[in-house]
């Protein structure tokens, strides 16, 4: 593992650079662990959760192991499409290991409610972020995705990041088609410690445009008012 700096646009980036998809996945356990057994801060520290192929199996690995989270721990979605919440394709679905390894009250999960109609569902996500936020809960680590087409969370294009003025989620319309919910850079910009894990030679461009602060990227923009970021990532997705 390495790390390098790089202060281009607003705010800081870290880059964490691992040998392997395996070395980034054990990295990403261990920050998992002290996120959620860290210590009871008596107001309540929430951990963001992002789907994947990248950040699910350290989910998996961290349920398997054993997790003891302190008592004020809450658990919320960067973003979840608008499917069952038993779908395969759910987020909240494949977290379903690791929120029965921390045996959170069922009130302390903010998942997506998709039983609901799409704008009904973000609205409703918006109403309990708020909530959360409004009794002095705080957001710790914020993991988050980064798409070859340089998207993050469900957030797909400038109109996304334009409609999420204001809000704390709002309901989009992915490329595939799918509904979804994602939550906004307002939201983003609450979280202590927001981490883009990114592994595979698929997302290189995309890292690189992140990085070089290209207004063009999605995600660059969705964290722009973030004063620390950090990037995990593999060796195939950042080389250099």
């Amino acid at each position: 593992m390495s790390r390098t700096g790089s202060q281009k646009g607003t705010g800081r980036i870290d880059v964490r650079r691992f040998a392997d998809r395996s070395a980034l996945e054990s990295a990403l356990v261990e920050r998992l662990v002290e996120a959620f057994e860290g210590p009871n801060t008596g107001v309540g520290v929430a951990v963001m959760l992002s789907g994947g192929s990248t950040p699910v199996p350290a989910y998996g690995a961290l349920a398997r192991r054993g997790i003891r989270p302190a008592a004020d721990r809450y658990v919320l979605f960067s973003d979840e499409r608008h499917v069952p919440s038993d779908s395969e394709a759910s987020n909240f679905h494949q977290t379903r290991p690791l929120i029965a390894a921390l045996a959170l009250p069922e009130t302390r999960v903010l998942r997506v409610r998709t039983e609901l109609p799409l704008e009904e569902a973000a609205a409703d996500y918006e109403r309990r972020l708020k909530a959360m936020l409004d009794a002095g809960v705080g957001i710790g680590l914020g993991l988050l995705g980064l798409g070859a087409d340089g998207h993050t969370a469900s957030l797909f294009s400038a109109a996304d990041l334009e409609r999420g003025a204001g809000r704390l989620a709002i309901a989009v319309q992915r490329p595939d088609g799918r509904g979804a919910v994602s939550v906004t850079p307002r939201l983003l910009a609450r979280v202590a410690t927001p981490v883009f894990v990114v592994a595979g030679a698929d997302k290189r461009d995309a890292l690189e445009r992140f990085l070089a602060g290209d207004p063009g990227s999605v995600a660059r923009q969705a964290v722009a008012a973030c004063p620390h970021v950090e990037v995990w990532a593999d060796r195939e997705a950042y080389p250099a």
